[in-house]
């Protein structure tokens, strides 16, 4: 009798990383394997992983040691830009037995024909300059909204970042393999996609495997906009020299893309900027900004901050601070800087001490709930959509309104994934909104 193995999936880092498990993991359910939850005993556990910041590096290890608890003998499968970037350290941990590069991880059932342990884990990995193919993906089942990845790799340099060495260049899908996953999307009823990429903004090239732009993020939301049957579609983070006015004005007038932007700024320091090869400074981020507000005065905004870049003085900070404290932004992301192998700013003199990046840190994490706080209250009294969550958190159901205010209610199950109008009432202790539903659903009546 064959006996079906069970697989289970553990994702870290970004919405592009989870497009992708979900991607990689019907593949395994399409050969057969059957799909468990991370917290179950299976054959098989794939850990998609990132290595954005140190802790990322850190938390994959405790991941294995939490599979290995649920199945000492279990077959473990390291993929995703860490492993690219690291593979002969991942194969060196403990429990790990397979170690897949940017190329090879959608092909992971092809590797995986003797599932016995090993001493230490086997490499595939290309070099990076062959990761020049594009692999479409999108998430489903996961969550109530779906993330869509339309973009992977990046051309910029900046001076942190080591997502250029783990993902390759930039390379877009085909409008019309966008438009396709969109649709399939559509049909399985979920209400919200996300767009998600490494740099989305960039959106066109390479889609046909050349360097140059075929289309732009424009003609993709305009393309987008037109698709029957969603609900919502919502940007993930754009790069303020890449979000246009034209892409602005189409979102303020779109009944389909909602109020939301996430841009990020890493200082409001232009030196600091400069230093960092972001392709901007803060003229044009204020300038966008402005410009969002402008046209949609409720819309959410959200910004990326690194504290304890290498030369960032106290001053440069205050400056950070006083910008983001000035500027009408909605809540942070908050980066404290950390050193990664084989980038231009490891090599960087002036290096800030970490309590002092710690301390940053909180100070600008204590800002976005201030920030965040001021954004929800501004929104009180208003009439907006919810889209309700499937989690059930300690007896309460939440969701977010199409501009990402947070709102919660008595738990419902009948409630999950359905869209429903109602006006935002008060802030509760813990920083979330409660409602009234503008028209009662007849199945909690």
């Amino acid at each position: 009798m064959n006996i079906k193995k069970k697989v289970a999936f553990y994702t870290l880092g970004c919405k592009l990383n989870f497009s992708e498990t979900s991607t990689i993991a019907r593949g395994f359910q399409s050969k057969g394997y059957i799909r468990v939850d991370f917290t179950e005993k299976a054959d098989i556990y794939v850990i998609n992983t990132c290595s954005v910041t140190e802790n990322a590096d850190k938390r994959f290890k405790n991941v294995v040691k939490s599979a290995l608890k649920q199945n000492n003998r279990a077959f473990l499968i390291a993929i995703g830009c860490y492993a690219q970037l690291k593979p002969k350290e991942l194969a060196n941990v403990n429990g790990v037995d397979l170690v897949l590069g940017a190329s090879e991880k959608f092909k992971v059932t092809d590797y995986i024909n003797d599932l016995s342990k090993k001493i230490v884990g086997e490499v595939h990995s290309c070099e990076i300059e062959n990761a020049n193919f594009y692999e479409g993906s999108y998430s489903i089942g996961d969550r109530t909204r779906a993330f869509l990845k339309v973009q992977d790799g990046c051309d910029y340099k900046c001076t942190y970042c080591t997502i250029p060495l783990a993902r390759g260049i930039s390379r877009s899908d085909t409008l019309e393999n966008v438009l396709q996953n969109a649709k399939e999307i559509s049909e399985r009823g979920i209400k919200e996609i996300v767009l998600t990429g490494v740099n989305i903004g960039d959106y066109g090239k390479g889609e046909f495997g050349n360097k140059k732009h075929d289309h732009t993020f424009f003609d993709l939301v305009e393309a987008l906009d037109k698709v029957k049957g969603i609900h919502r579609l919502r940007i993930s983070s754009i790069e303020p020299n890449l979000l246009t006015n034209e892409t602005i004005d189409f979102v303020a007038n779109s009944t389909n893309f909602v109020p939301h932007f996430h841009i990020p700024l890493q200082s409001g320091n232009d030196a600091l900027l400069k230093k960092m090869k972001r392709r901007y400074l803060t003229n044009i981020y204020t300038d966008r900004v402005n410009k969002i507000k402008k046209v949609m005065p409720n819309a959410c905004i959200g910004v990326d901050v690194i504290v304890g870049f290498p030369g960032e003085t106290n001053a440069n900070f205050l400056e950070t601070y006083n910008y983001l404290n000035a500027l009408d932004i909605s809540y942070l992301h908050v980066f404290t800087y950390s050193e990664r192998p084989n980038t231009e700013a490891v090599l960087m003199d002036e290096i800030v001490p970490k309590d002092i990046r710690h301390k940053r840190s909180k100070m600008l994490r204590g800002l976005s709930v201030k920030k965040r706080r001021a954004f929800y209250e501004g929104q009180i009294g208003n009439t907006l959509t919810v889209l309700f969550e499937s989690e059930n958190k300690e007896g309460y159901i939440h969701g977010f309104t199409e501009n990402y205010v947070k709102v919660k209610t008595i738990w419902n199950p009948e409630l999950i994934n359905s869209l429903h109008t109602i006006k935002l009432t008060e802030i509760d202790e813990d920083g979330v909104v409660k409602f009234d539903f503008i028209q009662q659903p007849e199945f909690i009546i």
